[in-house]
């Protein structure tokens, strides 16, 4: 990790060189992008099955292409008995918490007739990507099934790649039993983002997808963005942590190691008061780094990404970490609530030295699909909200529009629109 002293030109550079690693920056891979989504718009199962022979080396057609009952019982059997204990526990802090998020349509009638409100409807179906390959993300099941559970969607789609045996990976489906999913295809990259968002002979069009994925799967998401609705485009993962001398500097370097092993894109920073604590946060990841699997990973992302910055104050580390925005946000200081109130923009919170950012990736209950690359600026982690139509309700009597209607026409003029302001006269004429 650098070491550098926090001034607003330190800060600046940093901040350009984290958003080096936003999706938005790999326009390279738009046109191959764009051509898969054509053609899979055009061709449907035919071109899914041939991006799927040609990417994941099996061959799939219409009978092979759903996951079945069969397939989802069996993974599930299969799984440590204790580790289906546990998602089965997350499940229930994850429904628990966004349970938390509904709300309620409403109407407001007035005295005069008029009656404004707001209907909220559940969208119909909603469809979940899940990366595959050798590596499995139950959590991420969870976390992008369960508030759409919540929010009372009707059918939820899953599309994830099989191996070349045309298997799905166990962890997978396993967590989609307990989730709730609906339907599972085998299906992975572009060509499923693509198949999700415009339908298929084989795999129904959704009204809205989520989920992580490759510069691929990101790229395609943002392409069918309007077709479709999406979380977002996520980018790498990122964790800050904001300590002071009171920190435990191991605490601190396996935190922020948690973070660095997901890939050489991840960015950790660590921003301190404390220069010695710096200098102990360093002994610590060198020690941590001699037993971690991923440690090639986690010297990468830590060489490229990795940042430990020196305040002049604690104000000055809050006015950095809401200028970076990070999606996890640490507070490892003698009282974190105080920091916290200060702080405007971060994906999550975590406060306490016994509240590592895995415990929000896995089991407390809040969502960690989370806004990445400083969009914590104006983004919310994935909600109930997300699966949610919110329509509005107007309905006025003769006598409210009559008190209304000159200020509609005289509005309406203004703008040069006279059938706007016909189409209110004429009631009155």
């Amino acid at each position: 990790m650098k070491k550098i002293q926090l001034t607003a030109q330190t800060q600046k550079d940093i901040l350009d060189n984290l958003l080096k690693r936003s999706p938005n920056n790999y326009g390279q891979y738009e046109a191959v992008v764009a051509d898969i989504i054509d053609n899979v718009r055009e061709r449907g199962d035919e071109a899914v099955f041939a991006y799927t022979k040609q990417f994941d080396k099996w061959d799939i057609h219409k009978d092979t292409v759903c996951v079945t009952k069969d397939e989802i019982e069996d993974a599930f059997q299969a799984m440590d008995a204790d580790f289906i204990r546990v998602m089965e526990k997350a499940a229930g802090n994850i429904t628990a918490f966004h349970q938390k998020q509904l709300h309620n349509s409403w109407i407001d009638p007035k005295p005069d007739g008029s009656i404004l409100g707001q209907k909220i409807t559940p969208i119909a179906v909603s469809g979940v990507y899940v990366p595959g390959g050798k590596a499995s993300y139950p959590s991420s099941v969870l976390m992008n099934v369960l508030p759409a559970k919540v929010a009372g969607v009707k059918k939820i789609v899953m599309t994830t790649p099989a191996g070349p045996d045309g298997k799905v990976n166990p962890g997978t489906l396993a967590a989609a039993k307990i989730a709730g999913v609906d339907e599972i295809y085998k299906v992975g990259g572009a060509q499923a983002i693509a198949a999700m968002a415009f339908g298929t002979q084989s795999i129904p069009k959704v009204d809205k997808i989520t989920g992580p994925g490759n510069i691929f799967v990101a790229l395609a998401k943002k392409a069918c963005f309007g077709y479709v609705s999406i979380d977002s485009i996520a980018g790498p993962s990122e964790i800050l942590v904001i300590a002071d001398e009171t920190a435990n500097p191991r605490y601190v370097a396996a935190d922020l190691l948690s973070q660095a092993e997901h890939d050489e894109l991840a960015s950790a920073i660590l921003i301190t008061t404390s220069e010695t604590l710096a200098d102990q946060v360093s002994t610590e990841i060198e020690t941590f780094l001699q037993e971690l699997s991923r440690a090639d990973i986690i010297r990468k992302s830590l060489d490229n990404y990795g940042y430990q910055l020196i305040a002049g104050s604690m104000e000055d580390a809050i006015e950095a970490a809401n200028a970076i925005a990070s999606e996890h946000l640490e507070i490892l200081t003698k009282d974190p609530y105080q920091v916290m109130t200060r702080i405007e923009n971060a994906g999550a919170i975590f406060l306490g030295e016994y509240s590592s950012e895995p415990l929000g990736d896995y089991y407390a209950g809040p969502n960690h699909i989370l806004p990445t690359n400083g969009t914590a600026k104006f983004f919310s982690p994935l909600n109930v909200d997300d699966f949610m139509k919110k329509t509005s309700i107007i309905s006025y009597s003769k006598q409210a529009l009559e008190q209304a209607h000159q200020d509609i026409e005289l509005f309406a003029e203004k703008e040069g629109l006279t059938a706007h302001a016909n189409s209110i006269r004429v009631r009155f004429s």
